[in-house]
């Protein structure tokens, strides 16, 4: 993560710049759809990051690159029917070569990942980003985990889908929370209010430069960012499987078989009751270190839990934390005309998507 840091700043810097040339120093303030706004910042970052290019979508935001991962979460390459095999059987579904992203989507970042590859060996370049580690242990050939499991390089096809996933992880979930967070915040001064109180007061203890440190002190900030992602699930459920027999436990007759498949709705933990009272308010107290001590690590699931975690969490989180600091420090969102409430929801998206887009009024703080 501090090796991509300076990178992510930079991708920043210029997210904030095309946002001063978009909202003037006027009074009255600008309306902008910002669900797009902030998918293009993390294309950008993830792009710089995962893929080593520069993607400047940012101001450019029409590119291959984008349009192909766009393609890669609302299309499928199948119908129903064959999707819900591959959904259901996996492994068959691997041994048959079946695959679900779009074989265009497949071939442009496989090509993408191998150009990238070549050219970075051939003149030997070294980059602080995920791809330079990657290629490095494609290099390596074999190295032994403290736990004795052997590792072996990665070929081109198994680095290109960790580069992928790396991808997937980081770019739509980030840039929706990230629009969710400020739709919240426009709906609400007092804590937009008290959030910049807290950037300003951190960055004046860190000589006003956004860092490592500085971000990683801004406790509010994480509490606004905790809770929403517990109100948009942006994964609504998690699946895992039974590695063995499991009894339930105070119910002897109920047995989860081994490789059973079970899928937990983290977005009913998450609007629960009895978790978290009057579970539509919009509140961060509920994630101040007194609550979360109080709760079971359980109740909150947006990245899931234990070792099969979300891979991408750390550097998601840390763009979030990034971009947000830098608008909320610069910028003032309320609501507008434009401002639906409450949102409509796309039932076909494999995240938690809108339908259309999200508008507020944007001033210069």
């Amino acid at each position: 993560m501090k090796f991509m840091f300076p990178t992510v700043i930079k991708v920043s810097e210029e997210f904030m710049n095309v946002m001063f040339e978009q909202v003037p120093a006027q009074a009255a303030g600008t309306i902008i759809e910002i669900k797009d706004l902030m998918a293009r910042f993390t294309t950008d970052v993830i792009g710089t990051c995962a893929f080593g290019i520069e993607c400047n979508t940012l101001r450019t935001p029409v590119t291959d690159f984008r349009t192909m991962a766009t393609r890669a979460f609302t299309e499928m390459r199948h119908g129903s029917l064959i999707t819900a095999f591959h959904f259901s059987f996996p492994t068959l579904a691997a041994k048959l070569g079946v695959r679900s992203i779009p074989e265009e989507v497949h071939q442009f970042f496989m090509n993408l990942v191998q150009d990238t590859i070549a050219y970075r060996e051939k003149e030997k370049i070294k980059r602080n980003d995920f791809m330079e580690m990657l290629i490095e242990l494609k290099q390596t050939g074999s190295f032994t985990l403290d736990s004795g499991e052997v590792v072996h390089g990665l070929t081109v096809g198994e680095l290109a889908a960790q580069v992928f996933v790396f991808y997937l992880a980081g770019f739509e979930t980030s840039s929706s929370t990230m629009t969710y967070a400020l739709y919240e915040l426009s709906q609400h001064q007092d804590i937009q209010d008290k959030l910049r109180i807290e950037i300003s007061n951190v960055m004046q203890q860190h000589d006003n430069k956004i860092s490592y440190e500085s971000i990683k002190a801004m406790r509010y900030l994480d509490q606004v960012i905790n809770e929403t992602l517990r109100l948009y699930t942006l994964v609504p459920h998690l699946e895992r499987k039974a590695l063995n027999d499991y009894v339930v436990p105070g119910r002897p007759d109920m047995v989860i078989e081994k490789d059973t498949v079970v899928m937990i709705p983290a977005c009913a933990y998450h609007r629960d009751e009895d978790l978290y009272p009057s579970p539509d308010v919009f509140d961060p107290e509920r994630f101040s270190p007194e609550m979360v001590a109080a709760r079971d690590s359980v109740e909150w699931l947006p990245f899931g839990d234990g070792p099969r975690n979300c891979v991408g969490m750390r550097f998601g989180q840390m763009q979030t934390r990034i971009g947000l600091a830098q608008l909320i420090r610069n910028f003032k969102f309320t609501v507008c005309d434009k401002t639906e409430m409450p949102l409509k929801f796309n039932p076909k998206s494999f995240v938690l998507g809108t339908i259309g887009g999200i508008y507020v009024r944007v001033e210069r703080v």
